[in-house]
């Protein structure tokens, strides 16, 4: 009898006692085994940085395929299913080849220590090298020197979003540690473009580039962009673009967008690329508005958004995004992994949000306590109060604010939770 793929995800857990453990030398003995698939990918875009990955991949993806072509694309870590993280050719793996992936790659390190990001990245190129397309868009899941996905010799591109604090116990203390590490996937002679950075981070990824003699296209050097009523401007040293707002809600998706859009000029695309990179990308879980679904039915009049970010930067942005939406009452459902800053990601949102209902993340040993993230919320000056799930939060939310805006955030893993809960029938 096949096993579902859930199951071989499963056994791969246990292939490694840490979640994470940075170096490639199990990721390179593996591709080894498996005759290095990592050699035979259609040309691959490298995007690694802090905030903004998915949402820059999302609109490179496409604007690829506006042209016809057939894109790969790699990201982490999923919503509600691992397959989210595979789309071959432009669409999300399917289970039966999923399945036989994992197996061929479990089999294949024949019990050897490897983590379950490394082994499933794995599957991942190997699912690409086999599946004709034109491009595959490689995201970073941690970093970038030492990430997995940091083993294509001679990518056609690399691209870095804006670089800020997280994950400094893999990473580094400092900007400038954190910025070595994305900073790492640049190759020799190879075009980088580089999004918005601190001064720090910019100073670093100009030396790593010098040492490489790779070309860099950057944020306020080579190519600028701006707003406009109501449009998008881009100007590099090709000339101007007068493009479409993004699709993608929030001031700081008009950065992601200009770093796509210098991407695919990067390229030598066109302007009807640059143009659908921008109207055409969905990602779910980066500030979306929810429209249909048992969540939805559940909160009625009131509107329900959900949001993934999890880091001082993303806070920051959520905080600008709820800026400019209408006037409307603001109560949020957080709930945070220990591994966050939690103070940094909500001290934005105090002065915005009515209050703050916080939740643990069901399923995660990492969660917070919702009682810890009620009382880091009340550090930062909000008032906040706890819930024993997301749907108890919204009923007593309703119940008191039936027209209000809320939002749930402060964490991937309770959007994917939030998504496969209203998914289900009511």
């Amino acid at each position: 009898m096949t096993q579902s793929s859930d199951v071989i995800l499963e056994r791969m857990m246990a292939l490694h006692p840490k979640i994470i453990d940075l170096t490639l030398d199990r990721v390179w003995a593996l591709l080894e085994r498996l005759d290095n698939p990592q050699d035979k990918l259609p040309p691959v875009i490298h995007i690694a940085g802090t905030n903004g990955k998915g949402s820059t991949q999302a609109m490179i993806r496409a604007g690829l395929e506006a042209t016809g072509a057939k894109v790969h694309a790699y990201t982490s870590p999923h919503l509600a299913r691992f397959h989210e993280r595979i789309r071959l050719a432009g669409n999300l793996i399917e289970e039966a080849h999923l399945t036989d992936i994992l197996d061929r790659c479990y089999a294949a390190n024949d019990g050897a220590s490897i983590t379950y990001f490394e082994i499933t990245t794995v599957a991942a190129i190997l699912a690409f090298a086999e599946t004709p397309a034109d491009y595959t868009l490689l995201e970073v899941g941690l970093g970038g020197r030492l990430d997995a996905t940091n083993v294509v010799p001679k990518p056609a591109l690399t691209m870095i979003t804006p670089v800020d604090l997280d994950h400094q116990q893999f990473l580094g203390e400092t900007i400038e540690e954190i910025a070595g590490e994305k900073a790492g996937i640049i190759k020799r002679g190879i075009p980088c473009t580089v999004g918005p950075q601190h001064d720090a981070a910019m100073d670093v990824i100009e030396g790593v580039a010098a040492k490489h003699g790779a070309p860099l296209l950057a944020y306020g050097q080579h190519w600028h962009v701006s707003t406009e009523r109501e449009r998008l401007i881009f100007q590099d040293e090709d000339g101007l673009l007068d493009l479409p707002m993004p699709a993608l809600r929030g001031p700081h998706q008009v950065q992601n967008a200009g770093l796509a859009t210098a991407g695919l000029r990067a390229l030598s695309l066109g302007e009807a690329a640059c143009e659908a990179a921008l109207i055409k990308p969905y990602w779910p879980a980066r500030m979306e508005k929810m429209t249909t679904g048992a969540l939805v039915d559940m909160a009625k009049q009131a509107e329900l958004w959900l949001d993934g970010g999890h880091n001082p930067a993303a806070g920051r942005a959520l905080a600008e995004t709820l800026k400019g939406q209408p006037a409307r009452p603001t109560h949020l459902i957080c709930g945070m992994l220990n591994t966050k800053d939690i103070s940094g990601y909500l001290e934005p949102l105090a002065g915005i949000a009515e209050n703050l209902t916080a939740v643990s993340i069901p399923g995660e040993a990492n969660t917070l306590s919702a009682e810890t993230t009620a009382e880091a919320a009340q550090a930062v000056g909000m008032t906040a109060t706890t819930a024993d799930s997301v749907e108890a939060a919204i009923q007593t939310i309703v119940a008191k604010a039936p027209n209000a805006r809320v939002l749930i955030c402060g964490s991937l893993y309770l959007a994917g939770h939030v998504m496969r809960l209203n998914a289900t029938s009511t």
